[in-house]
């Protein structure tokens, strides 16, 4: 078990005041699939964005581990779980590959705008016929002198309609498999780049995302992140940060669900008597505090081995579908608890369940998880 410095708990604490203006009208922006900048302009306030980052950009230079510890506690207190994937996306998708593996020439221009959330960070990676299938990509980058020419598209672009930056992943040679995958900064307004229209979605709403189209898009061979070839292993950095933080903040948010379900349990009567006093709710209780348990652990332990240096595949794997699906399953739990005002848009908890359901898909779905383990397993 962890046990927290006073410097990481001063600065999870440090969220709190800033919690009622992060979900300000979280259920109007949720209901018109509207990007909510008023708690985006606060969450820049809050410093939040800086975490990870080094103090030469205007960061905070915090670990992993602390960065997690904050972000859970994002999850708890703000109830816009659009805007909770916003921020992360922003940070891990985009910030983390630029810090990591950027020049320090891009850093300097770009990384402190990361940092205070002006440029709002996106990426894409995902193409309309290839979906997890990275191997399959389609988008090609073609060295061109002392630049690069993109063509292609992608789709589900988190962040898309309203960033600035955009992490762009391209095969640059169509031969050499995993290493034939290379990662690109671009800025909106690069002639040959075009975002399309925000794509209707089930949950998440007020986090948009979009089609994205390269039509002989020439950018600055700077512009590269890292070296020609290194985009899978790029990917799989992000990807490490990418489950760990963003279900970070789903553990968050159902360590609030679970609080709620028990109050409400015990307040809540029928037949006369608290309908916590029901075997058949008492018992959905205990598996969400399960679940809530469950999930804080795979996580953190996960980490930790991450941050020791250790092979991680698997955990990350088992992490992703541990969190994601008891999530799922404690958002329909408290559905049912709650009856006909959990059904209702008012409670919020229709709208959590929504936004569970994405958890299942996005950074890997359930099935590819399962066959990374069954790999892992000579399977």
């Amino acid at each position: 078990m962890i046990e927290w410095t006073g410097e990481q708990t001063r600065l999870r604490d440090g969220l709190t005041p800033w919690f009622e203006k992060f979900g300000d009208r979280h259920l109007t922006y949720d209901a018109a699939a509207e990007f909510p900048r008023g708690p985006w302009d606060a969450v820049r306030d809050s410093g939040l964005l800086r975490l990870p980052f080094g103090e030469d950009w205007g960061g905070l230079g915090q670990s992993l581990l602390t960065t997690m510890y904050v972000l859970e506690a994002l999850g708890y207190g703000c109830r816009n779980g659009g805007l909770n994937f916003s921020v992360t996306t922003h940070m891990v998708s985009t910030g983390v590959p630029l810090q990591r593996f950027g020049s320090a020439e891009l850093k300097q221009r770009y990384l402190p705008g990361v940092c205070d959330g002006s440029l709002i960070g996106a990426h894409a990676i995902s193409e309309p016929d290839a979906g997890s299938d990275m191997m399959s990509m389609r988008t090609t980058a073609v060295r061109d002198g002392d630049a690069y020419v993109l063509r292609g598209s992608k789709t589900f672009v988190s962040n898309g309609p309203v960033a600035e930056l955009v992490v762009v992943y391209a095969r640059t040679d169509a031969c050499a498999g995993p290493l034939g995958i290379s990662a690109f900064l671009l800025r909106r307004g690069t002639p040959g780049l075009a975002f399309g229209n925000p794509i209707a979605k089930m949950g998440l709403r007020s986090s948009p995302f979009c089609e994205l189209f390269l039509d002989d898009c020439r950018i600055p061979a700077d512009h590269l992140i890292g070296r020609a070839g290194t985009g899978f292993l790029i990917l799989d950095h992000v990807m490490r940060w990418e489950i760990l933080c963003s279900f970070a903040v789903t553990l968050g948010e159902m360590q609030r669900r679970l609080e709620r379900c028990v109050a409400y349990a015990k307040e809540r009567r029928a037949f006369g008597r608290p309908i916590g006093g029901f075997q058949a709710v008492s018992h959905k209780i205990v598996d969400m505090r399960i679940g809530v348990e469950s999930a804080r652990k795979w996580l953190y332990d996960t980490a930790e081995k991450h941050t020791r240096g250790e092979n991680v595949a698997a955990d990350l794997a088992m992490t992703k579908r541990v969190v994601s699906e008891a999530n799922l399953t404690s958002a329909l739990s408290a559905v049912q608890i709650f009856g006909g005002n959990g059904y209702t848009a008012e409670y919020g908890l229709e709208q959590e369940l929504r936004n569970a359901v994405a958890g299942t898909i996005y950074s890997g779905t359930s099935e590819v998880q399962s066959s990374r383990i069954a790999a892992g397993l000579g399977l």
